[in-house]
């Protein structure tokens, strides 16, 4: 499945705007970090995009959320990888597996870490990516209180990458910024 065939796939399960961001941003984190990383670009990129294809099927049920989008991409024949990475960023629904390759955890951090940069970014005056420096972001993750949702122990997944939350959070940063306008912020 090319990107432009996993991007028709998620808008036709995806309409909320917000969710369709937040895939888009997940997107470009995990094409940075392969970049960073030397790892596939293109996969990388496809499971960022699809990690939640099955939301609003699901109606964001923590417990179901991700089965669902298996069972529509085994039926596309994508990749078995792409499709376990997806599945394991969400441990709740996963029956018991965890995440333990290096593209498991860098789905799951890196997904959830647009939460946290889209949160940092709303409580500047301009509510843009553009302001937002990679130091916030760090400073946020401290803040168990802001973006109280946002799983910070995910975020710190990074780790398993051999990168630094600093590093991972101008990473994650750096890439949502290249795509600042087809988001919004």
């Amino acid at each position: 499945m090319n990107r432009e065939e996993a991007l028709d796939l998620l808008k036709k399960h995806i309409k909320n705007e917000k969710m369709l961001a937040h895939c888009l941003a997940s997107e470009a984190v995990l094409r940075a970090l392969a970049d960073h990383l030397g790892e596939d670009k293109e996969k990388w990129g496809i499971a960022g995009l699809l990690h939640d294809l099955d939301a609003e099927i699901v109606n964001n049920d923590m417990h179901t959320h991700g089965l669902e989008t298996e069972k529509i991409l085994k039926q596309k024949g994508l990749d078995d990888d792409i499709i376990e990475a997806i599945k394991l960023h969400n441990e709740e629904a996963s029956h018991g597996q965890k995440r333990t390759e290096k593209f498991h955890h860098a789905l799951a951090a890196g997904e959830t870490i647009t939460g946290l940069i889209f949160a940092t970014a709303l409580v500047y005056p301009d509510k843009k990516l553009e302001s937002v420096k990679p130091k916030s972001i760090t400073k946020r993750m401290k803040e168990k209180a802001f973006a109280a949702s946002v799983n910070r122990e995910t975020i710190k997944e990074c780790e398993k990458l051999g990168l630094t939350v600093n590093e991972f959070a101008e990473i994650a940063l750096n890439a949502m910024k290249k795509i600042a306008p087809q988001i919004g912020f």
